[in-house]
């Protein structure tokens, strides 16, 4: 995927946020060892959005394309973002927005670790 259609697939999902009432609190974020694509507000839990893309699911659905090692680096990041916002006490979630042939899937809670 291009860093353009990347860009395009990440506002896409930003805008959905939006729509189902999120607040986007910052995109691209990143700290040495993982990044963020988009942390919103969800009422007060503080959600760390993956934004996954594909044309086509030959290689698997974007869901699957997450894998252990991005999924730590997704986690990494998430503590620094805490760590450096002093956010320690919000409760926390891990949701994963999917766009595939132009049709939007959110998973919530994605990773199975509200805290």
């Amino acid at each position: 995927m291009s860093r353009e259609s990347g860009m395009a697939a990440e506002r896409l999902a930003a805008n959905y946020l939006l729509a189902v009432g999120m607040k986007i609190l910052q995109t691209n974020y990143t700290c040495k060892g993982g990044e963020l694509d988009i942390i919103c507000d969800d009422g007060g839990t503080l959600v760390f959005v993956e934004v996954r893309s594909r044309a086509s699911n030959k290689f698997g659905t974007p869901i699957e394309t997450i894998g252990v090692t991005k999924r730590r680096r997704i986690v990494h990041a998430a503590t620094h973002y805490l760590a450096a916002h002093r956010s320690m006490e919000r409760p926390c979630r891990f949701d994963v927005v999917s766009i595939e042939n132009g049709e939007i899937t959110h998973v919530r809670d994605a990773f199975g670790t509200t805290y």
